[in-house]
């Protein structure tokens, strides 16, 4: 870390310390493959934006982003929580393959890291030239030397190892010599503009060359502290007013590549890491965060735009999730694929560009690390639910559910009965997943969830 004085340390702003600690990092190369920006919100729902049908919270740059970009209104997160959607995005492969499947990483007691054996798109990437950034929050492990987003393929991180919920709550910065403190008070108003402003400066200053940016927001996770400037502004309260935050974010952003001159070479991605908590809308969709099976816990926003390139105001329903980021981004960069490593996700370059069906035949829905659900393009067969926080094996109950998500996107109404083919068919994808993905064991629960695990295991009291 730059060597500054105590006073310089508690004059300069956050964004501004952690620019100075990583010394503004510039990578000089020639390039015109494309740059890739994924801004990931912390607990988004579908419904909280008027791109997806939300009318309670003003978005504009979010429409603008619509408009000249194509949304997807069938993708998936990879999970319903945190940690494991977020192992998901970042390695292209199902979070149970990464020991990552299992609830979100506590601040204390929880020793869980992402293997550095686990490729992320940051290191896919460098092979092809790009720098990497990740600004926010990281909730992939914050314990022993590994647990940097640098040790994992990028070369700059700025953020906070969890949720802003969690305790202790610090800022860290790493520049490649290793992840250190900032040590100054967390102002819990100004993150957002903190991780953007960083992460602008990143962009800034590496504009010549190929680069990933993760903008990995930590709202509007509850609780909510909406920038002063933007209380009031929303007909949703303190959560509408972060997303309405966010959505400035979104417009400063389309500005400085515009001004950059690299909006033609970018793609921008908006999206959500999963669905909303207790506060937040799923707009239509049944279920939300943390709920097995159902669609409000992992369907979430999506809106890709790169002028020329993707094409501009569609909607798509074809099926998607988070894992098809590496493998896209991969093949649109021209880096070969991580090898000896088995993906689950697909390139859906063409979904975006040309509007190809999904490469998609099928996708599996995991709660931690049971797999409850697969949705194909048309069918949702869900094989376990939630009710009062006791997880329901429907198929032992005698009661699966098969969705006509085509005609039904609440999952309202089983039509199983209706078509036993295709619920046979479904049953029998499912079972050929679990061969591979095998049943949860208790002792893989990590030992901070171990009385909670067997608190949700015991039979509901009559």
């Amino acid at each position: 870390m730059s060597v500054l004085c105590r006073r310089q340390f508690l004059g300069a702003s956050t964004a501004a310390l952690a620019l100075a600690a990583m010394g503004g990092i510039a990578y000089a190369a020639p390039r015109r493959k494309p740059n890739f920006i994924v801004i990931l919100c912390d607990d988004l729902g579908f419904g909280d934006i008027e791109a997806n049908g939300g009318t309670s919270i003003r978005t504009p740059n979010l429409n603008r982003l619509a408009r000249e970009g194509t949304t997807l209104t069938d993708y998936y997160a990879p999970a319903n929580i945190c940690t494991p959607s977020r192992a998901g995005m970042l390695t292209g492969r199902y979070p149970i393959r990464t020991g990552l499947g299992y609830q979100v990483i506590m601040a204390k007691g929880d020793t869980r890291v992402l293997p550095t054996s686990e490729v992320t798109i940051a290191a896919a990437l460098k092979p092809a030239g790009y720098v990497s950034g990740l600004f926010g929050k990281w909730h992939l492990g914050h314990t022993g030397p590994d647990w940097s987003p640098v040790k994992h393929g990028f070369d700059a991180f700025f953020g906070i190892p969890y949720s802003h919920d969690m305790q202790p709550l610090e800022q860290f910065a790493d520049d490649g010599s290793g992840v250190k403190p900032l040590g100054i008070p967390v102002e819990q108003a100004r993150l957002q503009q903190q991780f953007y402003e960083t992460a602008e400066r990143f962009i800034t200053v590496n504009a010549a060359r190929p680069f990933f940016v993760e903008l990995a927001l930590s709202a509007p996770h509850l609780p909510n502290f909406p920038d002063p400037k933007f209380g009031g502004t929303s007909k949703a309260g303190a959560y509408g007013d972060v997303v309405a935050e966010i959505d400035a974010l979104v417009g400063r952003l389309l500005a400085k590549l515009d001004k950059l001159g690299i909006a033609d070479d970018t793609l921008l991605i908006f999206t959500s890491d999963n669905g909303p908590w207790y506060e937040g809308s799923a707009g239509d969709l049944r279920d939300r965060k943390g709920g097995a099976g159902y669609d409000g816990g992992y369907r979430v926003p999506f809106i890709a735009r790169q002028p020329g390139v993707v094409r501009a105001n569609k909607r798509v329903d074809s099926i998607a999730m988070g894992i098809d980021l590496l493998p896209t981004f991969c093949a649109m960069a021209g880096a070969p694929l991580p090898a000896g490593v088995t993906l689950d996700g697909a390139d859906i370059g063409r979904l975006l560009t040309a509007g190809d069906p999904s490469p998609h035949d099928q996708l599996l829905i995991f709660d931690n690390e049971d797999l409850v659900g697969v949705r194909t393009q048309r069918w949702k067969y869900v094989a376990a639910e939630y009710y009062r926080s006791v997880l329901l094996p429907l198929e032992k109950m005698g009661s699966p559910q098969l969705y006509d998500v085509a005609s039904d996107a609440r999952e309202n109404y089983s039509v199983a009965s209706l078509h036993p083919d295709v619920l046979a068919e479904m049953q029998a994808r499912l079972k050929a997943a679990r061969a591979t993905f095998g049943p949860m064991k208790a002792k893989d629960i990590p030992p901070v969830y171990r009385a909670l695990y067997e608190a949700m295991m015991k039979p509901a009291q009559p």
